[in-house]
């Protein structure tokens, strides 16, 4: 499953990296060939926040589904 979000401030990442660390399966998050573990919160801060990210679940979780909701880029 591939979705598109957009993480506005540090709040945002580490709201969305506690949310993808309760998942047992893997998810990445990525831009262009830049891609990192979503679990990662330094990962994901050393990204450009700026641009909108595509994130993959190797998984499903309905927890994690409303994350992903949330952060949904219009």
């Amino acid at each position: 499953m591939s979705e598109k979000i957009k993480l506005n401030a540090a709040e945002d990442v580490k709201e969305f990296v506690t949310a993808a660390s309760k998942c047992d399966f893997d998810i990445d998050i990525c831009y262009n060939r830049i891609m990192v573990d979503a679990k990662s919160i330094l990962g994901i801060l050393s990204m450009d926040l700026s641009r909108i990210l595509t994130v993959n679940c190797h998984g499903e979780s309905r927890e994690f589904d409303r994350t992903l909701k949330k952060f949904a880029a219009a």
